[in-house]
């Protein structure tokens, strides 16, 4: 009987999974499968704090998050040769009890691996590398942010979308600054957000706008301006462009991308900028987060590059300073969670063993640790950047294969695990099992 059964029955079975795994490792680029992913609940606001809204019911559960950036990913997705280090990146970021990656959303311009090649034409092949990517998260139970345009030329940027307007015989000024005034170019971005948030991903048929796995949009990676008289036209845009996401898509959290700088009417913090030049790159940490469609407030932290004269007990003390004020003003001012969603230091810096990256990276997670304990306004970080094997292309002077620096991996994976032991109640009620990252982990006030 058994051998009659494994006959007709279990090898014709395993002969019909190996044929659907040959076809979805060589053909998933061509054709949908159909696919299982986890029930995720949409994370919202609730005062100060960050909340998952439970997809089953009412119930809000508080969360703090801790987190990385790999701005490469959807790049990394369009080609079958590369998704598997996207994979890699996203299980090894889950592995070390990380749950929201900061990444890219755009490529703008006629270049290779172009999301939007002009104003309105998009690459099918990169936006389905975007699906996967987001659909590999879900898989992972991670979630993103996802910034919808550089500041910065890299990536096209809005230089790009000036240029466009420009070829298009438009009268634009020179400056850049037009990106945030000029209706054409406004016109452009905000055709460019309605592709993305309303895309119906072709992997998983959930639409963007409905998709638990994003995080959040993202209006702008470090919005600047090139005069600071630009400052008035920067908070109009930043308002514009927040209602509009909002009209499209009521669940998912908005934030701005500022680097955290107090613009010169806010001369009670000028003193926590890391200097004069910051007051005047148009941006003001609580004028542009105190707008009603901002959810929560986004800050930067490179003490390297803005205090680099400043040796590391000095670095120190500025980055303690900087993170310290930004979540008081989260907490009495803007009344919004504060996310520290770039966190970078200088890799080459290394002494007795430990990279400065060890000692900036251990006052921020302390000083999110401590607001969590407190349900505060800092609601979390998230390093920049983190890279897998293959993927050095990618990488900058603040980047890291985080398993190649143990002393910072467990920083990372220790944060996550303090993080849950406030909240979680089977931690709590000692109910980890073995195997588990955060198994017999003790968190005292020192750590």
């Amino acid at each position: 009987m058994d051998g009659e059964w494994k006959q007709k029955r279990l090898y014709p079975l395993l002969g019909t999974l190996s044929i659907l795994l040959l076809l979805y490792f060589n053909f998933s680029d061509h054709f949908n499968f159909p696919v299982w992913l986890p029930t995720l609940g949409f994370v919202g606001t609730n005062a100060t704090r960050f909340v998952v809204l439970e997809p089953d019911g009412p119930h809000q559960s508080t969360i703090y998050i801790n987190g990385w950036n790999s701005y490469w990913l959807m790049e990394a997705s369009v080609w079958g040769t590369s998704r598997s280090r996207v994979s890699k990146m996203l299980r090894k970021g889950a592995e070390m009890g990380m749950t929201v990656c900061r990444t890219w959303a755009f490529n703008d311009g006629d270049v290779p691996n172009a999301l939007q090649i002009s104003p309105g034409v998009f690459n099918e092949k990169v936006f389905q590398g975007l699906d996967y990517l987001i659909v590999e998260a879900r898989r992972n139970r991670l979630r993103l942010i996802l910034s919808l345009v550089n500041n910065l030329n890299a990536f096209g940027g809005k230089a790009q979308y000036v240029r466009w307007a420009q070829e298009a015989g438009i009268n634009v000024s020179s400056s850049n600054d037009s990106f945030f005034w000029h209706p054409t170019i406004k016109d452009y971005y905000k055709a460019y957000i309605k592709a993305v948030v309303t895309r119906k991903n072709a992997i998983s048929g959930v639409k963007y706008s409905e998709e638990p796995a994003i995080f959040a949009w993202e209006l702008m990676n470090e919005p600047r301006c090139e005069s600071s008289s630009s400052a008035p036209i920067l908070q109009a845009w930043i308002k514009e462009m927040a209602a509009f996401i909002k009209a499209l898509d009521r669940k998912h959290l908005v934030t701005i991308g500022l680097e955290g700088f107090y613009g010169p009417k806010t001369t009670e913090r000028s003193d926590v900028n890391p200097g004069d030049w910051a007051a005047k790159l148009g941006s003001d940490f609580i004028q542009n987060s105190a707008i009603d469609d901002i959810d929560f407030a986004s800050v930067h932290a490179y003490p390297d590059s803005w205090v680099p004269d400043a040796d590391l007990e000095g670095k120190a003390n500025y980055l303690t300073r900087w993170v310290d004020f930004h979540i008081s003003d989260g907490e009495y001012v803007l009344k919004k969670p504060v996310l520290f969603t770039e966190v970078g230091s200088l890799m080459h810096r290394k002494k007795q063993g430990l990279h400065d990256t060890d000692t900036f990276l251990k006052i921020v997670y302390n000083e999110i640790y401590d607001s969590a304990k407190k349900r505060q306004a800092g609601a979390g970080a998230l390093i920049w950047q983190l890279l897998v094997e293959g993927m050095e292309e990618y990488g900058d002077q603040f980047s890291i294969v985080a398993w190649d620096y143990p002393s910072i991996q467990r920083l990372m994976v220790e944060q996550s695990c303090r993080l849950r032991s406030v909240f979680a109640e089977d931690q709590v009620k000692g109910k980890l099992q073995h195997g588990d990252l955060c198994f017999g982990k003790v968190f005292n006030d020192s750590d």
